[in-house]
């Protein structure tokens, strides 16, 4: 039964990475043939002071976001996880960024921080007066705060879903026990949802590595190369400087560090033993 599904996954999966990693080797514009080029482009790729900020830069945003994202995330999924009419509906309200893509979300927000028509001159507040996007010490935070944004909603969804399945019953008893709240979240909740923190935390680590239309659309890498992350300077050395070469470079570089996350959390955590939630510590 499996067969079709490991079919499917080698076809469009494993063959390109093959194909990525292969190009990787040769220089090639996009139209012509395939040249070999040895190492040569993974050494002036590694030693580009571009790529090297870009590395940087999604470094910084893969801790920043799970940063902002992990808290905020696990407190609203604990809060909307509740019964009543209320947080129902303010659940509704958390959820409409699901409903909209990157990109119209991109293009919302650049509106909104335009330094001529935006909101900076809409209420006629002297602090929103900024260059969001131009000043390159703000651009790289107004991304990380539409990203937040943007994904906040779904890992908030996880763990209203991982908050609802654990049982009643050992709230119950530690309440009996005169458990304060903060010691049945600390006892019982975070070690319940301990696969799901596992779960989220791997899909923001590893998602912040795929960030590229919401960036692109917001500041196409600037100002300068202030928001160029590693996806955003592929496209860029790819589509606009035709070195697919380099390229495809990062783009195994990209694929490594991905695989290298996941596997990484799963073994540290414990999630790959599957052991059971259904106790407190």
């Amino acid at each position: 039964m499996a067969v079709p599904a490991l079919v499917f996954f080698g076809v469009f999966v494993i063959v390109p990475m093959f194909g990525v990693l292969f190009l990787s080797f040769t220089n090639w514009n996009g139209l012509g043939s395939p040249t070999w080029a040895g190492t040569s482009n993974w050494s002036l790729t590694l030693t580009d002071p571009i790529t090297q900020n870009a590395m940087w830069l999604s470094l910084k945003v893969m801790v920043l976001s799970w940063l902002i994202q992990a808290p905020i995330s696990l407190l609203l999924g604990i809060f909307m996880a509740g019964r009543q009419r209320y947080r129902a509906l303010l659940s509704v309200l958390y959820f409409l960024p699901l409903l909209f893509s990157s990109a119209a979300v991109a293009i919302a927000y650049k509106a909104l921080l335009d330094p001529n028509f935006g909101m900076s001159n809409a209420f006629g507040i002297r602090a929103l007066s900024q260059d969001w996007l131009g000043d390159p010490n703000l651009a790289l935070f107004v991304v990380l705060f539409v990203i937040a944004w943007t994904f906040i909603p779904f890992h908030s969804l996880l763990y209203q879903a991982g908050v609802r399945q654990i049982p009643k019953m050992l709230y119950e008893a530690a309440m009996i026990d005169g458990a304060t709240a903060w010691q049945q979240f600390r006892h019982i909740t975070l070690p319940q949802l301990r696969y799901t923190i596992v779960t989220s935390s791997t899909l923001m680590l590893v998602g912040s590595l795929t960030y590229f239309d919401l960036i692109y659309v917001l500041t196409r890498g600037g100002p300068g190369i202030a928001t160029r992350t590693l996806p955003l300077d592929m496209y860029l050395t790819g589509f606009q400087s035709f070195q697919m070469g380099r390229a495809s470079v990062i783009a195994v570089i990209l694929i490594v560090v991905g695989l290298g996350l996941s596997l990484g959390l799963a073994r540290v955590s414990g999630a790959n033993r599957m052991e059971s939630q259904q106790e407190g510590s």
